[in-house]
């Protein structure tokens, strides 16, 4: 059996983090990662998964880690029960709390150990302790609190960030740059420090990770979805769905891939 559970953050956290969220089993399990344009804090608290590569060969992932936004498809798989719980942030929660630019995580799957050293294998040792999911979110909220503890300012950037996804990527880039007053070639610059993308692959993620969140919606068709999503037509819905997928939307939205497993729970 499949537990999944998602929690929004404090109000003082929801321009840094997106949610929370818990997955657990008592059964092996693979996960399918897709495109997606946030980042996450990763711990594994119960098990350890493998990444399963192309060629067929297997490693031990991490047990505390990022996984940074990416256009890359993966696959992870665990032989037993497991417990997971993560941290879904907005892209410019990295250069805030880790001190790099949100494009050195791009594509990227670091140990937390890695990036924050003792501070990161503290945490990932409070975390392991921790019996419910109040308390690991209790100890993700200080952990913030102090990564923050220095003052910053709410740059336009972030702004812009949280616009485009609040606009599920259906919004002219350009228009965007204007908005917040920032020279095109300036806006590229950091947008693609503070969220690891250029601005219009952001907008395409985001499209696509809208796509995705109307599996199990009732009576649609494709061709509803992809309009509905801002797709020029069926075609064009197809072939992003598939770069970023690694699935034809046909089979995914029809349940009949793994990459739908926790959604049904």
């Amino acid at each position: 059996m499949m537990k999944y559970l998602t929690i929004p953050p404090a109000p003082r956290f929801r321009e840094i983090i997106r949610s929370y969220w818990l997955l657990e089993s008592d059964e092996p399990y693979t996960h399918h990662s897709m495109a997606d344009m946030c980042p996450e804090l990763l711990f594994h608290y119960d098990g350890r998964f493998n990444e399963i590569f192309k060629n067929g060969k297997q490693e031990s992932s991490f047990t505390a880690g990022i996984h940074g936004q990416s256009r890359v498809i993966r696959q992870f798989h665990i032989t037993s029960g497991f417990g997971m719980f993560g941290v879904y942030f907005y892209p410019h929660a990295i250069p805030l709390l880790f001190n790099i630019p949100a494009s050195d995580l791009t594509n990227q799957v670091p140990e937390l150990s890695l990036l924050l050293k003792s501070t990161g294998l503290a945490l990932e040792e409070k975390i392991a302790a921790a019996h419910t999911l109040p308390e690991r979110i209790a100890i993700i909220e200080q952990f913030v609190d102090e990564q923050l503890a220095r003052q910053y300012d709410e740059l336009p950037i972030f702004r812009a960030i949280r616009q485009i996804i609040a606009t599920r990527g259906l919004i002219n880039v350009k228009s965007v740059s204007e908005q917040y007053y920032l020279s095109e070639r300036q806006f590229e610059r950091q947008f693609n420090y503070f969220a690891g993308f250029s601005p219009k692959l952001f907008a395409r993620i985001t499209r696509f990770n809208h796509a995705v969140k109307q599996y199990g919606s009732k009576g649609k068709s494709l061709t509803e979805i992809a309009l509905e999503c801002g797709y020029y037509d069926q075609s064009h819905f197809i072939h992003d769905f598939k770069e970023f997928s690694g699935l034809q939307p046909k089979v995914f939205f029809a349940g009949k891939s793994p990459a739908t497993t926790w959604m049904e729970e």
